[in-house]
């Protein structure tokens, strides 16, 4: 991840990889985004919160983007990562 811009976050942020995904984000150079993709990832969706899970991954790491969906649209995900870069508004500012 050192030369990572975005941290892409799928799945439910289990207790077993808090860990891992807190050293992941600390080792990206800034300016550095982090997307959580579906609802496991935004509030743990079925699994969480439990004690293997948490309440998303925005409990161990800053996150900038959220996409909705269990699953996420593909379009979706595509409108995250631009939205990420800067190059489209978020949907809430959208028309």
């Amino acid at each position: 991840p050192r030369h990572a811009d975005i941290l892409l976050v799928v799945g439910a942020g289990t207790v077993q990889m808090r860990h891992a995904l807190g050293k992941a984000y600390e080792a990206m150079p800034t300016p550095k985004r982090v997307v959580a993709v579906g609802a496991c990832a935004l509030f743990g969706g079925v699994f969480g919160p439990s004690f293997a899970c948490g309440a998303g991954v925005g409990d161990v790491v800053p996150v900038d983007v959220e996409v909705p969906g269990n699953p996420p649209p593909p379009l979706a995900i595509l409108h995250g990562l631009l939205v990420a870069v800067g190059q489209r508004p978020p949907a809430s500012e959208v028309g």
